[in-house]
């Protein structure tokens, strides 16, 4: 019951941090470029950091990092940690359906890399 508890942490903080990177991306998006001049892009950037769908990432990225510890209580990292390779594929894909972002054959095949080598880790 413990490894299974120890397992729900680990992917609470993919979801968590899966949740933080997609609506940066998705607010980034929304704001525009960044402006050239330093006095310009401050602003931009101040104005991003106090949208309240920023916040709610950055807020899940706190909640992941609390969840990351205490997933830490209860495997050893080299274990836990090549779970976190399960950010580049839900990334990866979620980008491509949310964001329209490409996919070529160099990225499919990065992304069957990462899983076998997630699979291939997880057996220790």
């Amino acid at each position: 019951m413990d490894a299974l508890m120890g397992y729900f942490l680990i992917l609470l903080t993919v979801l968590l941090t899966v949740y933080g990177q997609i609506v940066i991306k998705w607010q980034v998006n929304l704001a525009g470029a960044l402006p050239a001049q330093f006095s310009e892009r401050t602003l931009f950037l101040l104005k991003l950091i106090v949208n309240p769908w920023i916040l709610s990432a950055l807020a899940a990225a706190f909640l992941a990092s609390i969840a990351w510890m205490a997933a830490m209580t209860r495997f050893e990292l080299s274990k836990a940690y090549p779970f976190m390779a399960l950010n580049f594929v839900l990334v990866g894909i979620l980008a491509v359906h949310l964001f329209g972002e490409t996919v070529n054959p160099a990225k499919i095949v990065g992304l069957v890399l990462v899983i076998a080598g997630l699979i291939v880790s997880s057996q220790g």
